[in-house]
Parts: C-alpha cells; sequence; structure tokens
C-alpha cells in the first residue's frame, strides 16, 4: 500500500507517511480549504500532524488507559479494508477527463459498516481512512451498532453539470457494487461534503439495477429524499444532535463551574463556523432556543454582529448569493474567515472541515466551550492547549454522532419496511381521548379544542426521531462524563475509552481477534 501526495508527484511508502516528521509539503497536502497560504505556512512551521495522524494520536491515548489487551487494540485500530478507483467521464467539450474515488472500511466488527461519501478536491486515501475511523469510534460512542465507513470523490462537484454528477456517482456506485463495498447488509453509505439526497437516491437506484431481487435495497445507503425511503429529521439531525449535546454539557455542575455560564442556553452567545448543512442547523437550534448567534464563518468571509445575527434571514442570503457581502450594513465582515473562530463567545461551533484550530490559533480562542461539530476541527497540540487553558471541548466522535444515530433510524424503517408512527399514532391518539374525557368530567373542566389536539396528537415520525436523537445524546454524553470523572480525563479521551472498549467486546467476546 502506498500513498500519494495531492499536492506533489511523490509516492511514498505507507509507513514512512505515517512516521515521518513534519515536513512542508505535508500540509500543502492535508491543507484545509478555510486556511489560507500564510496560515498554511504557520501550520507547516507548527510540526503538527496531518489528519489520520491526529486521530490515531487520540486512539493512542486512550489506549493506554483503557485496559485493552496490545492485539486487541492493534486490530481496532488498524483499517480494514481500502479500495481506490478510476474511471474516465466524457465532458461537454469532448475531452475525457479520469475521475479518483475512494472507499475505506475500517471496522467490520459490526456489520453493516456506516460512513458518509463526500465530494471535494481535498478527497484522498488519508482522509477517507481518518474519517473511516472516526465513525467507527463515533458509533460505538452513541451505541449505534455499525462498523465505520467512508468514501469520497476528488472532484469540485461545482464544476460538473447535473448530468455529470449524475454519471460519475452513478459509475462510483458501479464500482462500489462491483468489489462488494455497497449492500443494506455490507456498507451503508449516507451523505457528506458536497453530497445529499439527490447523490444517495443517484446510488440507491444504481445499486438496485445491479441487485433486482434484494428487497431491502432501501437500505443500501441512508440521507435519501422522503419519496425514496428517507425519514423525517435527517437533514437537521447532525446540528440538532450538536445542540442537545451542548445543551446537556451544560447542565453538568462542574461544566458551569469551570466555565461560569448558567447551565442554560438561553443568553448564551454562539459562533458557528461553516454555514452548510450542519453549521445552519445548529445555528438555528441554538437560535430557536434562546442563545445568541453572534458570528458566522464561511469560506471567503465571515460575519459578526454581537447584538445577534438573524439566522434565516443570513441562510437566505448567503444561498441567493453565496456569500456574507451585502447582507447587512450593521454586521461586522471579516476578510479572513478563519479570525472569526478568535472573536469572544460563550460556545464556539467549529461545523466546517478538520484541523480548523492547531497550534497557530488556539492560544487566541476565547469561548468557554468549544464543541466540535465538524470532524477532526482541533489538531491534539491544540486540544491539549485548550485543556491546559480550562477550556471545555466536547469531541466531535460525541457531538457529532447525531447524523449517523438517524442514519441508523432510516437503516431501521427500510428494513421493517414502515414508516415511524404508522401502526400506533391513532391507537394513542384514542388513549389519550379517552383519559381526557374521564379528566374532564372530574374536574369540571372543558379543555378548548386547540389545548384538546395538543394534548392528544399522537407521535408521528419526526416526533419519534427527534425523541430517538434526543435520548441518544442524552445517554452517550453521560456515559462520556462518568468515564471522564471515573479516569480523570478529558472528555475526548473518556469518549475514546468507551469506544474501544466497547469494540474490544465484540472482538474478544466473538474471537474475532484470532482469526486469520
Amino acid at each position: 500500500m502506498a500513498y500519494l501526495c495531492r499536492r506533489l508527484p511523490t509516492l511514498l511508502p505507507a509507513g514512512s507517511l505515517r512516521n515521518a516528521a513534519c515536513v512542508g509539503w505535508k500540509h500543502v497536502c492535508d491543507r484545509p480549504r478555510f486556511m489560507t497560504t500564510a496560515a498554511t505556512q504557520t501550520a507547516c512551521e507548527s510540526h503538527e500532524p496531518h489528519f489520520l495522524q491526529s486521530v490515531e494520536s487520540y486512539f493512542d491515548h486512550a489506549a493506554k488507559l483503557s485496559n485493552v489487551s496490545e492485539g486487541t487494540l492493534s486490530h481496532i485500530r488498524a483499517v480494514d479494508s481500502m479500495i481506490r478507483v478510476t474511471f474516465p467521464i466524457e465532458l461537454d467539450d469532448g475531452r475525457t477527463e479520469v475521475i479518483e474515488g475512494y472507499r475505506a472500511q475500517h471496522s467490520r466488527h459490526r456489520l453493516p459498516v456506516k460512513g458518509g461519501i463526500r465530494y471535494s478536491e481535498e478527497v484522498d486515501l488519508q482522509e477517507v481512512e481518518a474519517l473511516a475511523s472516526l465513525m467507527t469510534y463515533k458509533c460505538a460512542v452513541v451505541d449505534v451498532p455499525f462498523g465505520g465507513a467512508k468514501g469520497g470523490i476528488k472532484i469540485d462537484p461545482s464544476r460538473y453539470t447535473l448530468d455529470q454528477l449524475e454519471r460519475i456517482t452513478r459509475r462510483y456506485t458501479m464500482e462500489l457494487c462491483q468489489k462488494k463495498f455497497i449492500g443494506p447488509g455490507v456498507d451503508v453509505p449516507a451523505p457528506d461534503v458536497g453530497t445529499g439526497p439527490r447523490e444517495m437516491s443517484w446510488i440507491m437506484d444504481t445499486y438496485r439495477q445491479f441487485n433486482p431481487d434484494d428487497i431491502n435495497a432501501q437500505g443500501c445507503v441512508t440521507g435519501k429524499p422522503l419519496a425514496q425511503g428517507g425519514v423525517r429529521g435527517r437533514t437537521e439531525a447532525t446540528g440538532l444532535g450538536v445542540y442537545y449535546g451542548v445543551r446537556e454539557f451544560l447542565t453538568y455542575p462542574e461544566i458551569q463551574k469551570l466555565t461560569g455560564l448558567t447551565g442554560k442556553i438561553k443568553d448564551t452567545t454562539v459562533i458557528v463556523q461553516g454555514f452548510g448543512n450542519v453549521g445552519y442547523y445548529a445555528a438555528k437550534f441554538f437560535e430557536s432556543n434562546g442563545a445568541k448567534v453572534i458570528g458566522i464563518g464561511e469560506r471567503d468571509c465571515s460575519v459578526f454582529d454581537r447584538h445577534g445575527l438573524d439566522i434565516e434571514a443570513l441562510f437566505k442570503h448567503h444561498r441567493s448569493t453565496g456569500s456574507f457581502r451585502g447582507y447587512s450594513d450593521s454586521v461586522e465582515i471579516i476578510d479572513e474567515p478563519t479570525q472569526v473562530l478568535e472573536r469572544d463567545c460563550d460556545i464556539l461551533i467549529p461545523a466546517a472541515l478538520e484541523r480548523q484550530i492547531g497550534l497557530r490559533n488556539a492560544d487566541k480562542i476565547k469561548a468557554k466551550i468549544v464543541g466540535e461539530a465538524a470532524n477532526g476541527p482541533m489538531t491534539p497540540g491544540a486540544h491539549e492547549l485548550l485543556e491546559k487553558r480550562g477550556i471545555v471541548v466536547i469531541p466531535d466522535l460525541l457531538l457529532n454522532a447525531g447524523g449517523v444515530t438517524v442514519s441508523y433510524f432510516e437503516w431501521l424503517k427500510n428494513l421493517s419496511h414502515v414508516r415511524f408512527g404508522r401502526m400506533n399514532k391513532k391507537w394513542d391518539e384514542s388513549v389519550r381521548t379517552k383519559l381526557l374525557t374521564v379528566v374532564e368530567e372530574n374536574a369540571g373542566r372543558v379543555l378548548t379544542e386547540a389545548e384538546r389536539k395538543q394534548i392528544v396528537h399522537g407521535a408521528e415520525e419526526a416526533d419519534l426521531i427527534y425523541s430517538g436523537l434526543e435520548d441518544t445524546m442524552i445517554s452517550s454524553c453521560e456515559e462520556t462524563r462518568q468515564t471522564a470523572n471515573l479516569k480523570k480525563v478529558d472528555y475526548r479521551t473518556a469518549a475514546y475509552i468507551n469506544a474501544i472498549q466497547k469494540i474490544a467486546t465484540v472482538y474478544e467476546g466473538s474471537g474475532m481477534i484470532f482469526m486469520t
């Protein structure tokens, strides 16, 4: 196995890339899109690890405290399978372009494996490996019975027509089908950066063409449109999970003591970096529950207003113009987008790409809580520095798990072939109506029609999805908190310890560690 540097035509053995000291090309290769050239140079000089090394570093630190055998840890740490595919696509001008795609299955201790597919020019095998590893640990942390996987196609989707994107997606899916890297019981993709319900519907349709007799074909992918087996609540799931997680941590007395916050979302100040699906919904839920969202960061610039932003109005402006510029004369436009991370606030939500907080800017972070809504937004050195400064870091493998949790619910819906709430909604309403009638007769007061409807209303699919997600996040946050307090470690290490121990139980209990 070898890794191809994205920026330089140099082929390096895997071991030399994983273990090499920091050199300038490595950071250029892994440069996040939010970073400027100057910031990239600063990152190179800081000698920080790349994304995959960061994930492995977090894992290794937690592994020492997990009481799991070395053999099992080695098995958990390694990526099970990876593929790299190339295929041609004919462009409108008659030229042929070779498209490059990847899929990594990190751990098959539980099947199917689960993980998104992203379309980005930054995609490479290292990134896919790192994200697949995170998915394994993420699923374990929130008790979702999947292994971890991740995939990507190395393109900028904005450069292609709708027809070209469909052909790219279908050809990539064909490659996955031929190599047994997709299926409802094998590997279930989902949306990620640059993809959405449209791409997932193309993937499902292509899979069906290769597997016409599979009655569970809808379950081969999640994040689909509702009409094609999707589930209500999936679009906002990750952002909502971020809100639930931060809200839960604010209720812990030790967090209140450390941060000086009251324990309530209301009146806290929030900055969100990234205004895609995750960032938009996270900001929206914080705002609707009383928080003041004072800053939003995007690729070309950031916007800041100490009095609070109107998230919906800002979203509409950004969607129509592609930028925050021209939104309002009363708000501050920050030309260097990453500088919004350094503004004073109570809660900072990095919801963009990996490695946005590093040693180059960790000492400038002024937030009391950093909630990682993106995958890998912080380097190990930055994490250590923030912890020493008393800033609470809620890790990505816990806070970012809302998406895979609701994807799990969608997968269950596809396998059961029935919409959540369909079997019991009217029964619940009839029982509540009878109970309410008895209460009214004994209380001597008849409720208004509006009051009656509010009380009697049976749970629909979205209600059940929200309830399941909220319960999952509350339980996982508490479990992480308990391990952190017991082991006297930070929350990231605690989450990794929990994940490692759960995965090890499966490996050792099934004898998988001894299989050849």
